[in-house]
């Protein structure tokens, strides 16, 4: 049995992002999975980052949010809502997120939830990144809903790539410098204007998905071999 934590933004509690959200809890409880839920609209999470957010200080005179954290999370002084999210995320052993596509990126309300609750000192920090980073040895994977079609997007397609571009900042950026391993990504595509018949398909599609996530394949993310103790390439000999 896996600790699982799904995070979910989506304004509307009707719209098929919602649904998927509820889908991969429902369907991970009947795996006999130990399912947390965070739906970001309903619990009415603030996104921004604030002062407030620390009840100690380690600098009452200057802000610095990451080291900040750092204390608070050592002197168990973090927001609650902060507290609720990062006890949810060190506990359990998968993080799904499940969101619709805003502009080639996250809404507002995950990046802030990210902004807030990926705690340095807890989840990075200095040279804990990648492999070595706080959530290594956990899984993430997201589920995204979006307006355009599957032939948009690749290494041909108007938008370009899509997992390994324009959300590079959060498959790498964010999930894979914390240390998790990030599955390979789904997406339900061009939801609001396809027939109700080809959305059925796709619950089903992303019912499967979860279901066998222990399946999943990982993307590849950096490593450290190659580099040295400030991250600078190791140069390769010219016989090598």
């Amino acid at each position: 049995m896996a600790k699982i934590h799904v995070v979910h933004a989506h304004p509307e509690p009707r719209s098929f992002c919602t649904a998927m959200a509820h889908e991969a809890v429902r369907v991970l409880k009947e795996r006999g999975d130990d399912v947390s839920f965070s739906d970001l609209y309903a619990l009415e999470f603030d996104p921004v980052v604030r002062a407030t957010d620390f009840a100690a200080r380690a600098d009452s005179d200057y802000l610095v949010y990451a080291l900040e954290q750092r204390h608070a999370f050592q002197k168990n002084a973090l927001a609650p809502d902060i507290a609720r999210e990062v006890q949810a995320l060190l506990s359990s052993d998968t993080l799904v997120m499940v969101f619709p596509l805003y502009w080639f990126s996250v809404p507002a309300l995950i990046k802030g939830w990210i902004d807030r609750c990926f705690v340095s000192g807890a989840m990075y920090g200095g040279k804990r990144i990648y492999g070595r980073g706080g959530m290594a040895g956990k899984r993430a994977v997201i589920g995204v809903s979006l307006g355009g079609r599957e032939h948009m997007f690749g290494a041909r397609g108007i938008h370009g790539e899509l997992a390994g571009g324009m959300l590079r900042h959060l498959l790498q950026g964010t999930l894979g410098y914390v240390g998790y391993e990030v599955l390979e990504p789904f997406f339900a595509w061009h939801i609001p204007y396809c027939s109700a018949e080809q959305r059925a398909d796709t619950l089903v599609r992303w019912r499967d998905f979860i279901a066998r996530i222990d399946e999943r394949a990982p993307m590849s993310m950096p490593r450290f071999e190659g580099y040295d103790d400030i991250f600078q390439p190791i140069a390769r000999s010219a016989t090598s």
